[in-house]
């Protein structure tokens, strides 16, 4: 007996799940997770009031006020981590912290409140993170198609807009199989990037 253990342990990916307040972030993640999640639901009291935007969410009673954690297994080779950001501005602080180490994000957009998606799409704009929105179907809301989505919220062309139910687990799993694609080309794009310039500089060097 050799003692060789051939079990295969999964590689650990960190993604990131944001939006708005009251997007469906604590859902989404809940809809997945082989876990039991972990979150940080705080009852929304007096303190929120003129403070967090509910237009739209009226009957949302409670917010993360951290994060929410979750697990999901795509196959033998690969683990997905999931970390649901808050959604109140006040809280954008722990942004950084939960966002560093993560391979890509879901920006969860609300179709009653799209315009809450903004500083969720400037932040990872900015920071270069790759991305996929996706817009997430409540009962009752307008429904739009994902291309005038992108042109309301100025996306480019090349970051995946797509339409999801949060509450159903193969919804979740195609949004983040999307997002898992978005990766793989991003990096596959610098790494072409990096080999043009190595090319580039042996070439200036030879001349």
């Amino acid at each position: 007996m050799s003692g060789r253990c051939d079990r295969v342990v999964p590689l650990a990916v960190k993604i990131v799940v944001s939006g708005g307040l009251g997007a469906g972030k604590s859902t989404f993640i809940g809809a997945i997770s082989e876990l039991e999640t972990v979150d940080s639901e705080a009852a929304i009291t007096e303190v929120s009031v003129g403070v967090d935007s509910l237009d739209g969410v009226e009957s949302k009673t409670t917010t993360t006020v951290a994060l929410d954690f979750g697990r999901i297994t795509l196959d033998p080779t690969i683990a997905l981590y999931l970390f649901g950001t808050p959604g109140q501005g006040r809280f954008s602080f722990l942004w950084d912290d939960l966002v560093e180490g993560a391979l890509g994000t879901v920006v969860l957009a609300d179709p009653r409140r799209i315009e809450e998606s903004f500083p969720a799409v400037d932040y990872f704009s900015t920071h270069g993170t790759p991305f996929v929105l996706a817009v997430n179907r409540f009962d009752g809301a307008e429904r739009f198609e994902p291309e005038d989505v992108r042109e309301a919220l100025g996306l480019h062309v090349e970051v995946p807009v797509l339409e999801c139910d949060a509450r159903e687990r193969a919804s979740v799993r195609n949004v983040l199989g999307a997002l898992m694609d978005e990766v793989v080309g991003d990096r596959a794009a610098a790494s072409g990037r990096r080999t043009a310039a190595r090319s580039g500089a042996r070439a200036v060097t030879a001349g």
